[in-house]
């Protein structure tokens, strides 16, 4: 592809290792990754690919640098492993038969509510709590729920596994992020590999975000095994607006954005 030039490529280096950092911490990195890829001038079944692949070597990075600090074990998670994959393999599936344009006007009404539940409910995730279901439940619903839904559509992903483990499982931040780190590798290799069925990855790319994707979610997790709640509660806040903003302003449809011109109508 003739414009991706040196410093194009150089660019998007720039923000996998900016997303790869704020992915690992609260998720939302492709909040950062999808619109340089567009604006970069993928078209969108090439930006979408490769957006799973950059966004894979980042959930790698971290779930690698979890197992080392014995944050995790994946052994122990392959019940949530298995219906995450199963989940993402049929979301990317139906994605392909379906228009997902509905799933706007649903999520960003969603991550508010994750936002306010965390701004409201200042003691949760800062210590292990009660655990409200059990793991395979929890691998059945919110594993392939949750994996679809990262098939199908994607934005959030992160940020949803994590409160889902916080408030069903009762682990801390740090716990949580730890947890979806695999869960959100998962649901990236399942949907990745659909895409390399279709052909439609940009590899040179792909490969070259996915390097700063890997370096920014070292740092990120060390900063999450460090510091725990602290850093990782206003991140998903800021993660979890920071996605409802972009969902409903770049959708002029979205009737968040309908019901919020009107009212700006209203009073103007």
């Amino acid at each position: 592809m003739d414009f991706l030039t040196p410093e194009t490529l150089g660019l998007l280096f720039a923000v996998g290792l900016l997303a790869g950092f704020v992915d690992s911490i609260a998720g939302g990195g492709g909040l950062l990754a999808i619109p340089a890829l567009l604006a970069a001038g993928l078209p969108p079944a090439e930006t979408l690919a490769t957006g799973k692949l950059q966004s894979s070597f980042g959930s790698l990075s971290a779930t690698i640098k979890f197992i080392q600090r014995g944050e995790v074990n994946p052994r122990a998670m392959l019940p949530m492993i298995a219906c995450t994959f199963v989940g993402a393999a049929a979301g990317s599936t139906v994605v392909q038969l379906l228009n997902p344009s509905f799933m706007r006007d649903v999520i960003p009404i969603l991550l508010i509510g994750i936002a306010l539940y965390l701004l409201l409910s200042p003691k949760a995730g800062e210590l292990d709590a009660h655990q409200r279901i059990g793991e395979h439940a929890f691998a059945l619903s919110i594993g392939t729920g949750i994996g679809f839904y990262d098939g199908f559509f994607g934005p959030g992903t992160g940020t949803f596994f994590a409160l889902a483990f916080v408030s069903l499982l009762g682990h801390n931040f740090r716990r949580a992020t730890a947890h979806t780190k695999i869960l959100n590798l998962t649901s990236n290799l399942a949907a990745l590999l659909f895409f390399i069925i279709g052909g439609h990855l940009v590899w040179i790319v792909g490969i070259l975000m996915g390097i700063g994707q890997y370096i920014g979610a070292q740092v990120g997790a060390h900063m999450v095994i460090r510091n725990g709640a602290r850093i990782v509660r206003p991140m998903l806040v800021t993660a979890s607006i920071a996605i409802t903003v972009k969902l409903v302003w770049s959708d002029e449809s979205n009737i968040l954005r309908v019901a919020f011109s009107s009212l700006i109508g209203l009073f103007g």
